[in-house]
């Protein structure tokens, strides 16, 4: 059934081809057979016509002529390479060109079809090379979506402190150097702590998050070490601690401020020898995890007054990532606050317009003690109770709705956000002024760009031309 269904899922993803021959009504022939199979047909009716084509736009398969005018055939494949890496390219020839098919062969044409054309042979040809196109989509679109929640896109924030984290981890990132991330709660550490995974070697392996405060005292020790049968009362078998869990991956501990002093010493040990020993045994084993760690306590006082090891900190903090309560990151909560709507749309299958200026200036206008948790929570809210498609006042959490009675239209209408003065604008205006503040945001940086807008960097390419930006 799940073949069937990704094989469904992979036909409904469109294919573009284009068509070069110079011959129009074979050039037609070929475009009406392949439309017939779902494919999305441009028809160029001349070698120069099929690069200019590949110069300004994408196609997924590239279907041409060997033997043309000026340009021919070998000399579209050849520009298709290099603007379009990922398209096949099919190269139709004629019985006494073979050498040719064999040349173009060697310059990556996916295949080649004699003259005159099996339309059967052609829509194979297509399919098989639309097949491995959109298995490539497919994978790709899964690895987008996994950085969308895991990569350094999932940590949301376009203001400086967070693009100077953001820098940060992707520096720290693709080492194994431990890190320490400091932060009220609900700020994101865990967030942070799985981008620093998702975007290192480690990442195919096992990410074990632990969250020391929601342990009693008595199993920590099992938990992280693991134990052998008859190491303590009640401990009928073997377990496996978190440790050899992470084995070759991350292992993530959350609130190791609250991690008794005995253990501290044990988990130094650890960090220093990359060795465990089980409870109940005398066998150590090694392990290569890389540790982050989390708190939302003052580490440093606790170093002070002797309940922290500062050994033990210093270790932890190779690489320390101090994360801003939501109340400092003010120029974030738009972006976050649309962040949340686009995931809890496709979560609960709702389709919203967005916030009512009211609704949006109240929430500008509370102070987030709870921080991001807490905004994502409000924003949930609001999409679960919302029955007209516009989060209004009416929908907003107590907390927050008191201040939306409170709000003159004098001080909403001072804080029209840059989204909402937009509205009335036409749509080319409104694709530039985005584009160039994603522009801003990147310094510039093209490849960034284009992943932000989710769109190609070739249409990016034509987008700062066409806006002279």
């Amino acid at each position: 059934m799940a073949d069937q269904q990704d094989a469904r899922e992979l036909k409904e993803i469109p294919i573009d081809v284009l068509v070069v021959d110079d011959d129009e009504a074979h050039a037609q022939a070929v475009a009406d057979s392949l439309k017939k199979i779902g494919c999305d047909c441009t028809i160029a009716n001349s070698g120069e016509r099929g690069i200019s084509q590949i110069e300004s736009e994408n196609y997924d398969i590239v279907v041409t002529d060997m033997v043309m005018g000026e340009v021919d055939g070998l000399a579209v494949l050849q520009k298709a390479r290099e603007e379009l890496p990922e398209a096949s390219v099919i190269v139709v020839t004629g019985h006494g060109s073979i050498s040719s098919a064999v040349t173009a062969m060697q310059h990556g044409a996916f295949t080649y079809l004699s003259k005159p054309l099996d339309i059967t042979e052609l829509r194979s040809a297509v399919e098989k090379a639309a097949s491995n196109i959109r298995l490539i989509r497919r994978n790709a679109e899964l690895s987008r979506r996994l950085d969308e929640k895991f990569g350094f896109e999932g940590v949301v924030g376009n203001s400086p402190q967070m693009q100077r984290i953001i820098d940060i981890l992707k520096n720290v990132a693709p080492t194994d150097s431990t890190v320490l991330i400091e932060g009220a709660s609900g700020t994101g550490k865990e967030l942070v702590a799985r981008a620093i995974h998702q975007n290192s070697p480690r990442k195919n392996k096992p990410f074990v998050p632990l969250n020391i405060a929601a342990l009693p005292e008595s199993i920590l020790e099992s938990e992280l070490f693991g134990h052998e049968a008859g190491a303590f009362t009640g401990a009928v078998g073997k377990r496996i601690g978190k440790f050899e869990h992470a084995n070759g991956g991350t292992l993530f501990l959350d609130e190791v401020g609250e991690m008794p002093l005995d253990i501290q010493v044990k988990l130094l040990r650890v960090l220093e020898d990359r060795k465990i020993t089980r409870l109940g045994s005398n066998d150590e084993l090694e392990v290569n995890v890389r540790l982050v760690a989390a708190t939302n306590a003052d580490i440093k006082q606790m170093v002070a007054d002797k309940r922290f090891r500062e050994d033990l900190y210093y270790r932890l903090s190779v690489v320390r990532i101090e994360l801003p309560p939501l109340r400092d990151r003010q120029g974030d909560l738009d972006l976050l606050m649309n962040h949340f709507v686009k995931e809890l749309s496709e979560r609960y299958g709702k389709e919203v317009q967005g916030f009512s200026r009211r609704a949006r200036h109240a929430l500008f206008e509370y102070d987030w003690p709870g921080n991001i948790r807490q905004l994502r929570n409000a924003v949930e809210r609001m999409m679960v109770l919302d029955t007209d498609g516009l989060l209004d006042v009416d929908d907003l959490p107590d907390e927050v709705a008191e201040l939306a009675g409170e709000l003159t239209e004098e001080e909403i209408a001072s804080g029209v956000s840059g989204v909402d003065q937009l509205v009335g604008k036409n749509l080319n205006d409104v694709e530039k002024y985005y584009i160039s503040k994603a522009l801003e945001l990147t310094d510039g940086k093209r490849e960034e760009t284009a992943k932000i807008l989710g769109i190609g960097e070739r249409t990016l390419y034509r987008k700062i031309k066409e806006y002279d930006l």
